[in-house]
């Protein structure tokens, strides 16, 4: 497979683009990295050249096998079941194991990242916009927080990593940036220190990205 194979449109700080990412890296599969700026000239996303890939105007997007997908949920979907190599659900044997990754997933990527994200963001007061997203996030731990008290082992569910992991992560890294204070939520505090030893996650990070800003390069 070339490294043109597959594209990956991203942007350094995003967390929706670091959980595809993460699961690129760990399946070990080849791919080239288009940078979308979200911040320089009114978001390069919202070009009407970006939106003939999704038309959303929202990254990541990925052209793949020959076809652009959005979301990265339905991204991820897609690379376990064309590359089912290391995978990143429990087997179809233990549904639900299965149920709860997803159930996880959801929480991040409905309940909580959307809440805070910068589209949002950019509606609020600026005095108001740290506020809003710390308490977004801090409501979404302190329900997963019960959740993974039930449901993990090493990992989010169980001692596999799964998607449940791609997620987490970089949730974790936005409420880092919103000086929410972590070590409140143990259960997902000593997971996320986990993932982060992880190569595909180190090799993945904000920090290790071309496009990431020079003062932040390396701070992992």
């Amino acid at each position: 497979m070339s490294m043109t194979d597959v594209i990956l449109y991203s942007y350094f700080r995003s967390s929706c683009s670091w959980r595809v990412r993460i699961a690129l890296r760990y399946k070990e599969i080849a791919y080239e990295t288009r940078h979308v700026n979200l911040i320089k000239d009114g978001g390069q996303n919202n070009s009407e050249e970006f939106k003939k890939l999704n038309p959303m105007g929202q990254i990541p997007a990925i052209v793949i096998d020959g076809h652009t997908l959005a979301q990265s949920i339905s991204i991820l979907e897609y690379l376990e079941e064309t590359r089912p190599q290391k995978p990143l659900l429990p087997p179809l044997s233990e549904p639900l194991k299965r149920a709860k990754v997803r159930e996880i997933c959801e929480i991040i990527c409905s309940g909580i990242q959307p809440l805070q994200n910068i589209a949002v963001l950019q509606r609020l007061d600026e005095s108001k916009r740290a506020e809003w997203a710390k308490t977004c996030i801090e409501k979404g731990f302190s329900a997963l927080e019960v959740i993974l008290n039930k449901s993990s082992g090493t990992y989010c569910v169980g001692n596999q990593f799964t998607l449940a992991d791609c997620c987490l992560a970089p949730q974790v890294y936005n409420a880092t940036r919103y000086q929410v204070d972590v070590s409140k939520y143990p259960k997902i505090r000593a997971i996320n220190e986990t993932i982060l030893k992880m190569d595909s996650v180190r090799a993945s990070h904000p920090h290790s990205e071309a496009d990431c800003p020079v003062e932040l390069k390396g701070q992992l």
